[in-house]
């Protein structure tokens, strides 16, 4: 990260986009004793997911032995859609899809956040005040 960059917000998915996964994890773990594997492995992969929403880029970090860093330029997102499951909604969290130009990962989803709304709006602000400053304009062509 640039030293002239300011961080918007950075953290992890919560483990609650998980749960049904852990649900089926506790009928494996009764009938083959491997749902414990499996949880815990999805547990470390969720907690290795780091994701930061910066005012040029979102960097997104995973991977639990082997890392994969992915970088989208503001400039290049396109729609920014909140959802709020009706899990989620019940424990304050949403997820927010974001549709972009860029060719490695034209579609982005930041699961289970706090204050969605909130990121969202802040994200779109962003987005716009780099489109300004790096004179893009957006043109579709149908």
């Amino acid at each position: 990260m640039n030293k002239d960059e300011t961080i918007i917000w950075e953290g992890t998915p919560s483990q609650w986009t998980n749960l049904s996964f852990y649900l089926v994890c506790v009928i494996f773990t009764a009938a083959f004793g491997l749902g414990l594997l499996m949880a815990l492995w999805m547990y470390f992969e969720t907690k290795c997911h780091k994701i930061q929403i910066t005012d040029q880029r979102i960097i997104l970090r995973t991977g639990i032995f082997s890392k994969t860093i992915n970088e989208t330029e503001l400039y290049r997102v396109k729609d920014i859609t909140l959802l709020q499951p009706f899990i989620l909604r019940l424990v304050s969290l949403s997820t927010i899809y974001i549709d972009s130009t860029d060719h490695s990962n034209p579609q982005l989803s930041i699961k289970g956040v706090p204050n969605g709304q909130f990121i969202k709006e802040k994200l779109r602000e962003a987005v716009d005040l780099r489109r300004d400053i790096k004179g893009v304009k957006e043109v579709d062509f149908n």
